[in-house]
């Protein structure tokens, strides 16, 4: 499909009709003990915002392909769609935007309040560029945290070597062929009320 005839927001994601795949990268030292067991390890963070990514590309920009400090592990988290659709049904804005929120002090109060918040960051292409639509990336905190750690993970994969081998065969086949090999991201279904607090619709 043309790149103009895509909603400039969407969230587009390798989906099931009971799980939905996000993406994060983390150091060996968490990556491969969360891969292996299928739960993050105790020097995982739960006090932190933990942020998710259903864009294999957009984590591909983020991590450089793998190859960035502490981002050499990727993870392929499949999580529960119904923690999925609670995270965005809670989540807010990560910055105010116009015709969302009616000033700036509604828009900081709904922030604190949130237990996750989303961003809008521009899609990238198999050579990790901007494209002119979005992608989600989603951060959870507080009770989305421990909702996505202990009740939403369905499994964990390590999928550093698909980052590897996409990166290697870009660079030795070009765009057509690396394309092949990326997960089928598909728009993921508008839970019931929309998304219209994130900006969409």
């Amino acid at each position: 499909m043309p790149t103009h005839h895509v909603p400039q927001r969407r969230i587009r994601a390798l989906h099931t009709a009971e799980t939905v795949t996000v993406y994060q990268a983390y150091p060996p030292s968490i990556g491969l003990p969360a891969a292996a067991t299928g739960r993050f390890p105790a020097a995982w963070k739960r006090e932190r915002m933990t942020w998710v990514k259903p864009s294999f590309l957009w984590m591909m920009y983020r991590c450089g392909w793998a190859t960035k400090r502490d981002q050499e592990v990727v993870l392929a988290v499949e999580i529960r769609r119904e923690g999925f659709d609670w995270a965005l049904a809670h989540a807010c804005l990560s910055h105010r935007e116009h015709g969302v929120h009616a000033d700036r002090a509604a828009w900081q109060q709904a922030l604190r309040a949130a237990p996750a918040r989303v961003q809008w960051d521009p899609e990238r292409d198999v050579r990790l560029q901007p494209l002119p639509h979005r992608s989600l990336q989603l951060g959870l905190s507080g009770e989305a945290v421990r909702r996505y750690a202990d009740e939403w993970i369905v499994g964990i994969r390590d999928v550093t070597p698909l980052a590897r081998t996409v990166a290697a065969t870009l660079a030795q086949h070009g765009a057509a062929s690396a394309e092949q090999l990326l997960p089928v991201e598909s728009p993921y279904p508008v839970p019931d009320g929309g998304l219209r607090h994130l900006g969409v619709g």
